[in-house]
């Protein structure tokens, strides 16, 4: 039963999934059937579900002939009215072809007209994109044109600038272009090509002004001076002063005026030919004279290309090396002004240019390299004004270099740069313009001192009288009073020497100018420098004059009236300084002249001279004196060189009135001593080695009439017998020989009131051997023979005794 069951549980189950397979396979795909029926076969119940299958087909078929049948007449209906349709579709269709041969023919021309629209049509679209395109790469190529044209014409900095808009603006609309390719490719060697021909403008243009420097340099100088000169102007005329510009805004104006220049002008010459314009135009502005543009746009050109740095070091090494260059002064620069001013010139425009770039560009180079290199140059320019200024001999030229220094310190000062090194250095220089004004005033001096005739100036007039007056600050009312003709006690010289003092002063006055130095500075410079013209020049000069051989007595009187004279004017040149310096000689530190000491030692050397000149002519006359040592008899009257001598040295201390009253008496007391002493020596030289009583009686003379000359008076101011003592040994010595007075002699000898207190008791021993074997050979004592024998052991005894004298005060 429950097989049963079961077996009946199983058959539904069966069944049930065969219908299943049977909905599945009406209602599937027939692509998809496959796997149903897989099913099918994979279960044992096959011959059933056939069964079922066959069922279910029979079931369908009997539907669709059920269907059939319902629709049988309709579909005969519609065969039917199908027949008639195709007839008149076969008509329709004739109708159609007809309609569609007739439209084809009647067509042909509007489809060619049509193919020919479709032609146009496209060619339009092709025009239109080809025009399109075009637009597109003609800003291209007309960029690349102005390129072109742009490097022809040298206009670098806008290429650069074209270039530029070239790649990264046009070129990269039109990339895929072959011709925008070449264009990229040629860029570098485009941007290569502006660096290179621009780096060339630049180095034209250092060449430029490297040979134009002094021609810049000149200008600014030219213009500093103009300056100057409006400004002193100006000090002198305060209200014309007040329309003018003042220097500093002179030089603002002229670097206005050169910013204004554009720095992409296609101007390349670099410096500006002003050869042309005339003398009496308004100088130009000395950067008014260079176009900078070349450095200006080969800065921005290297800026863009990012070598900036590049090119600052590049154009800073070359000017150092042109700088260098500038300060190599020429070997024969000291010989002319024009070789400073040339060698000046250069320095100042090349620091012009400087100072110029400075200021117009941005960081091509700082202060610190200006700083630097006008350091060198400062250096490099005070060695070297140094050694070829002291070569200079001329003082104009040294005086000429001064003004030229100062203007080129004050030129560069203008713009900056520090100066005072070079005012330290004139004051160097000042020193050495003193020695070539020593120099060259020791020519003037020796040129007057031997030119002068040493002869009082004689005038015959008033004017004459206040010319000279004029030219030497001289007052004396005696010779005021006195008529015309008349003559001034000094000579020519006096007048000279003082006028040439005072052109001595004023040519370092000049030379002081413009040094920026105080006035008591410039009193104390001036001071010091005349004593030395003083005490060495002058006084060097009078020393030679009176040295020389053939001065004469009256020349040397006349030079020490003239020093005297010279000596009185110190006091005016004194006021002469104070007057032109306004520093008044009390002021503390002041240095005082020294002309007094000069002229007093002058005059002292000049008295010497007198003095040494009187006794050489006294030598030259006892030269002439020719006695006879063994005369018998004296000629009764004095000798004739002797004579002539006295007359020599009258009409000589005649010529002395004019001397200070010492000089004279000095010159005349320092004859009389030297003829005395002259005529002692001639009595007792070695010569002669016999003596005749004759001979001295003659002697005694000659020394009488020295005697009388002496009491005479030739010079006032002796008192009494003063002058006669300069004869007191001869005197003494004589009067013992010839009166024979040995027994007085020899009892107060070394008594204060000794008659013969001046006679040596060697003097009289030597002149006593000189007599001791004459009486043999003497006529006077012929008479005498018989004492002869007497008057020879007397001398021996007079010898013996001053023998002993001499032992006795040696011992």
């Amino acid at each position: 039963m429950e097989r049963g069951k079961m077996a009946e549980a199983e058959s539904l189950e069966t069944a049930a999934e065969h219908e299943r397979i049977l909905r599945e396979i009406e209602s599937t795909d027939t692509a998809c059937i496959g796997p149903t029926l897989r099913s099918v076969y994979d279960g044992e119940e096959h011959g059933r579900f056939m069964e079922k299958l066959e069922s279910r087909i029979r079931n369908h078929d009997r539907e669709i002939e059920k269907m059939c049948n319902f629709h049988y007449q309709g579909f005969v209906d519609s065969i039917t009215e199908l027949l008639k349709v195709r007839g008149e579709a076969h008509r329709l269709k004739n109708q159609v072809t007809d309609t569609n041969r007739k439209l084809q023919h009647e067509g042909k021309e509007l489809v060619i007209a049509m193919e020919e629209l479709k032609q146009c049509r496209l060619q339009q679209r092709n025009i239109s994109a080809t025009v399109d395109k075009l637009m597109l790469c003609l800003p291209v190529l007309e960029m690349y044109s102005k390129l072109r044209e742009q490097m022809k014409t040298k206009r670098h900095y806008p290429a650069l600038k074209t270039l530029e808009h070239l790649e990264h603006t046009y070129l990269p609309q039109v990339s895929h272009y072959r011709f925008c390719k070449v264009m990229v490719d040629n860029i570098p060697r485009l941007r290569e090509e502006i660096k290179d021909v621009s780096m060339s403008d630049l180095k034209d243009f250092l060449e430029s002004i490297r040979k134009h420097s002094d021609k810049i340099g000149e200008t600014a100088m030219k213009q500093a001076q103009q300056q100057r000169n409006l400004d002193n102007i100006i000090s002198q005329q305060p209200r014309i002063g007040s329309r003018k510009k003042s220097k500093k805004d002179a030089f603002t104006s002229l670097d206005t005026e050169i910013e204004s220049t554009s720095p992409k002008s296609e101007q390349d010459s670099g410096i500006l030919d002003v050869e042309d314009e005339e003398e009496n135009e308004e100088v130009p502005g000395a950067q008014e004279l260079v176009d900078f543009s070349p450095v200006y746009r080969c800065l921005h050109i290297y800026s863009v290309l990012g070598a900036r740095e590049t090119f600052e070091n590049y154009y800073r090494k070359q000017r150092r090396k042109q700088a260098r260059l500038v300060l190599q002064p020429p070997s024969n620069m000291h010989e002319t002004l024009d070789g400073y001013r040339k060698y000046f010139n250069q320095i100042v425009g090349f620091f012009v240019v400087e100072d110029h770039i400075l200021h117009t560009t941005q960081g091509l180079v700082n202060r610190a390299y200006i700083d630097e290199l006008w350091e060198m140059a400062l250096s490099k320019t005070i060695a070297a004004l140094r050694t070829h200024s002291s070569y200079c001999s001329d003082p104009d030229l040294v005086l000429d270099l001064k003004n030229l220094i100062v203007l080129f310190a004050d030129t560069l000062q203008v713009y900056g740069f520090p100066v005072n090194q070079l005012f330290d250095m004139l004051l160097e220089i000042r020193d050495q313009y003193s020695d070539t004004l020593l120099k060259k005033w020791a020519g003037v001096f020796r040129n007057i001192l031997d030119s002068d005739n040493y002869s009082p100036i004689p005038v015959s007039s008033e004017e004459l009288y206040k010319k000279v007056v004029g030219q030497f600050p001289f007052q004396d009312a005696e010779l005021e009073k006195q008529p015309f003709p008349k003559k001034f006690p000094f000579s020519e010289f006096v007048p000279k020497v003082y006028n040439q003092i005072k052109e001595f002063i004023y040519a370092c006055l000049k030379f002081s100018e413009d040094l920026h130095l105080s006035s008591t500075e410039v009193d104390d410079m001036i001071r010091k420098s005349t004593n030395l013209l003083l005490t060495r020049t002058l006084s060097s000069s009078l020393q030679n004059v009176i040295k020389r051989k053939n001065v004469g007595l009256t020349e040397l009187v006349q030079i020490i009236i003239n020093t005297t004279h010279l000596e009185k004017s110190c006091k005016y040149l004194e006021e002469f300084i104070t007057n032109i310096t306004n520093v008044l000689p009390e002021t503390v530190h002041t240095t005082k002249l020294y002309g007094t000491t000069t002229f007093k030692d002058a005059r002292h050397a000049a008295e010497e001279e007198i003095y040494t000149n009187l006794n050489q002519k006294i030598d030259q006359f006892l030269q002439l004196a020719d006695y006879d040592w063994m005369a018998g008899d004296s000629d009764s009257k004095a000798s004739d060189y002797l004579t002539d001598l006295i007359a020599f040295l009258r009409s000589t201390f005649a010529v002395f009135t004019h001397l200070p009253g010492k000089v004279a008496q000095t010159a005349c007391m320092s004859a009389c001593k030297h003829l005395a002493t002259s005529l002692m020596q001639l009595l007792l030289e070695a010569d002669v080695r016999q003596l005749s009583l004759g001979a001295l009686q003659q002697f005694n003379l000659d020394v009488q009439e020295c005697e009388q000359f002496a009491r005479s008076g030739p010079v006032p101011g002796f008192q009494e017998d003063t002058l006669q003592l300069a004869f007191i040994d001869l005197r003494q010595l004589l009067d013992l020989f010839t009166q024979w007075d040995w027994s007085t002699y020899l009892a107060d000898y070394g008594q204060p009131t000794c008659k013969y207190l001046r006679v040596n008791p060697v003097t009289a021993l030597a002149l006593l051997e000189k007599m001791k074997d004459t009486s043999r050979k003497n006529n006077m004592f012929a008479q005498f023979r018989k004492n002869e024998r007497d008057k020879q052991k007397l001398i021996d005894t007079v010898a013996k005794q001053l023998r002993g004298l001499i032992n006795s005060h040696h011992s």
